[in-house]
């Protein structure tokens, strides 16, 4: 596959640009005022100036972060849910061995349950280079299940190289041709990224820098604690630490503009996690389904949204906007499909278009509004995304780059089947399905400790 077409604008380095302007309940923002470290409020901080390159597959992501990795001077920041053994993680491996052995700062942070099967071979790629690799929530049998959050998984997939270059996405670290439970395929998986320059840029940072630390200080917490304890100052030492493992940037005070009067590209990060940014994701996409006015492309490849999400879809296909979902024809995880396809026949009967996607598994996490908004990033709409696991997303307001998007969402759309009518599932067989697959998430959320409404 090849990279889609660079959508760009001049942009300033991400060294140079303003940090994340705040923004008002009307969605003005403001231009660029340095800021100490912070958080990312729900509502989605947008800046301008950025530019924005659409990834598809790793066909296209792994030759620009192997790029960008030979040059790198400074720091690397990673964080990804699987680092596989396979030969396209060997090849990113190599290059962040090379990286750190050239005197470059790297910190790598994988999902202890995603990268388990690989995570000795990782170490011994990584470590002996100088790479610092940190395991979020490790997985050492059964009764790792029993702590607290451990559910609770690191989902994201960023990559920051020396605050210049950002990568954003769905695409884990291994071959798209390789699925860990069904093994090689012909074809890859359909998946997105994309690649930023730009303000946006330290958004991105800020979270992998994040991540690393939580996963870093749960590892060696006594350490910290000692290190605290015997500190001349350990109050500002607490409160270093905290801002480290804060996602995002703290936006500025002072005067705003509107948003639309930021330059192209404008966008935003959107992160998902357990503290302050708990339903940011679900809320800006409600938000942007709300504004809907002719069309809506959603592909998810896990699709269980919750009351108030599968209300703003149907509510826009009843307004009369084209609403197409594109979810998994070749199925991975059997009560996945069974979830999303509880919901065929409430969805088909409002006026959704729904499509499955059959000639390679799907895993692609993206949606377009309008001619005006598109994200793309690593959150399903599932539970499990939306209210438990730690998500990314870039979203963006340009209309070049949502053309581009929707360009190749066309061709996955061409490649898919449309389904016209439910499987056949009639009466109480239908109910008894959504309830057991109700039952089922909600089973799931309060063992992943989260109380609240979906």
């Amino acid at each position: 596959m090849t990279d889609a077409k660079a959508l760009t604008a001049e942009a300033p380095k991400a060294s140079e640009a303003p940090e994340a302007p705040e923004a008002t309940p009307a969605g003005a923002t403001t231009p660029a005022a340095p800021a100490p470290t912070g958080y990312v409020p729900n509502q989605a901080v947008y800046t301008g100036g950025n530019e924005v390159t659409l990834l598809r597959g790793g066909d296209a992501l792994f030759p620009a972060m192997l790029e960008a990795l030979a040059a790198a001077t400074s720091e690397v920041w990673l964080a990804t849910y699987i680092f596989d053994d396979d030969e396209a993680a060997r090849g990113v491996a190599g290059a962040l061995a090379a990286c750190a052995r050239r005197g470059v700062s790297v910190r790598v942070v994988v999902d202890g349950f995603g990268s388990q099967h690989a995570l000795d071979t990782v170490r011994g790629w990584l470590e002996p280079s100088g790479v610092a690799l940190a395991v979020f929530r490790p997985v050492s049998g059964w009764r790792s299940w029993l702590q607290p959050g451990a559910l609770r998984r690191l989902h994201q997939k960023l990559c920051v190289v020396d605050g210049q270059i950002g990568f954003v996405g769905g695409i884990n670290l291994i071959d798209d041709r390789h699925d860990l439970s069904h093994g090689w395929s012909e074809l890859p998986r359909l998946d997105y990224a994309v690649r930023l320059r730009g303000p946006v840029v330290g958004p991105v940072e800020q979270t992998a820098r994040a991540m690393w630390t939580r996963a870093a200080v749960g590892r060696d917490w006594r350490g910290e604690v000692r290190r605290i304890a015997h500190s001349g100052q350990p109050i500002t030492r607490v409160r270093r630490l905290l801002g480290r493992m804060r996602l995002g940037l703290r936006p500025p005070s002072g005067p705003v503009a509107a948003e639309t009067a930021l330059p192209p590209m404008r966008a935003a990060l959107l992160v998902r996690d357990n503290l302050r940014q708990r339903r940011g994701i679900e809320r800006h996409y409600i938000d942007a389904l709300e504004a809907a006015r002719e069309q809506i492309d959603l592909v998810s490849p896990y699709f269980y949204p919750g009351l108030t999400f599968r209300r703003a879809l149907l509510a826009a296909a009843r307004r009369g906007v084209r609403v197409r979902l594109l979810m998994q024809g070749k199925i991975d995880y059997r009560f996945a499909a069974l979830a999303a396809r509880a919901q065929y026949a409430e969805l088909i009967a409002h006026g959704v278009r729904i499509y499955e996607y059959t000639p390679a598994f799907l895993h692609a996490k993206v949606a377009r509004v309008d001619d005006r908004w598109a994200t793309v990033g690593s959150s399903n709409i599932d539970p499990a995304s939306l209210l438990v696991n730690l998500e990314a997303n870039i979203v963006v307001r340009d209309a070049g780059f949502v053309t581009a998007l929707a360009g190749e969402l066309e061709r996955d759309y061409a490649a898919a089947r449309e389904i016209t009518a439910p499987p056949p599932l009639a009466g109480w067989r239908r109910w008894l399905q959504r309830g057991f697959v109700a039952w089922a998430a909600g089973t799931y959320l309060r063992l992943a400790g989260n109380r609240e409404p979906y």
